[in-house]
């Protein structure tokens, strides 16, 4: 990938502070993308993990502190169990071949998401990634894998009801931190902008509590092709929204 061709290019333009620290993708449309082109779905799948690699990199040159990835949702082992292979396979793959760049760039790998159903390939080459990466400066690259909103509030509810029942807390001290101390991006900056590519207009059971006052951006493009000028345009157009988190402007 070459350098930048401008100020504009690297957002020097925008201030830090005027940026978003934590953002969020909804990776859609591989399949369609491949579909659309007379290609196996799986060749949707293996195009998209160029647009991660940009996406990772874009987020370190700006400054972005963290960046989740929709990877594999707890829905999707409803579909093909070829499928299903061929991206066990993918990210396996992925964790192995992408560890020099997750290195050179400082990414802080993290997963949230259930581990009880992917294969002990998939893990043993996640736990050997995020170990080496554990130590890293730079943005924290979060993949969601196996991963459901609901399903995360329900186990975070459920730990807080069995430290209630063994007296360790008490049902009044629950508040919302206390809550969202218990999910699995403990510790993330709050989520400032969620992107969806392939045009769907819902969030498709991401980062449910997270997503809260996030600002959404939907575009039609979809995963495989979504570039560089589509995730800067994404954060401008983050900077031209009014986030009022439930208050008003002063002119208003």
């Amino acid at each position: 990938m070459g350098e930048p061709d401008s100020k504009v290019d690297r957002l020097e333009d925008i201030p830090h502070a005027e940026r978003p620290r934590h953002i969020a993708i909804i990776m859609d449309g591989n399949g369609r993308w491949a579909t659309a082109r007379g290609l196996p779905r799986i060749e949707g799948h293996r195009r998209g993990v160029n647009t991660v690699r940009m996406i990772s990199e874009a987020c370190t040159e700006i400054g972005v502190e963290a960046v989740t990835l929709y990877c594999l949702s707890s829905e999707n082992w409803k579909r093909p169990q070829a499928e299903l292979d061929f991206l066990m396979h993918l990210l396996e793959q992925y964790l192995i071949e992408e560890r020099r760049t997750i290195m050179d760039q400082g990414l802080r790998l993290k997963v949230i998401g259930r581990r009880d159903r992917l294969p002990p390939a998939v893990i043993e080459e996640m736990d050997r990634t995020l170990q080496m990466s554990a130590s890293n400066p730079g943005t924290q690259l979060v993949l969601a894998i196996d991963y459901g909103g609901r399903d995360e509030i329900t186990r975070a509810a459920r730990e807080l009801a069995v430290d209630v029942a063994s007296g360790k807390i008490t049902a009044d001290s629950i508040d919302e931190e206390t809550f969202a101390n218990r999910l699995s991006t403990v510790g993330l900056p709050e989520i400032d902008l969620m992107i969806r590519t392939g045009g769907d207009m819902r969030v498709s059971n991401f980062l449910l509590w997270q997503i809260s006052y996030a600002e959404l951006f939907v575009t039609e493009t979809c995963w495989p092709e979504f570039s560089r000028a589509d995730f800067l345009a994404s954060i401008r157009h983050f900077k031209t929204r009014q986030r009022r988190f439930g208050g008003l402007n002063v002119n208003e």
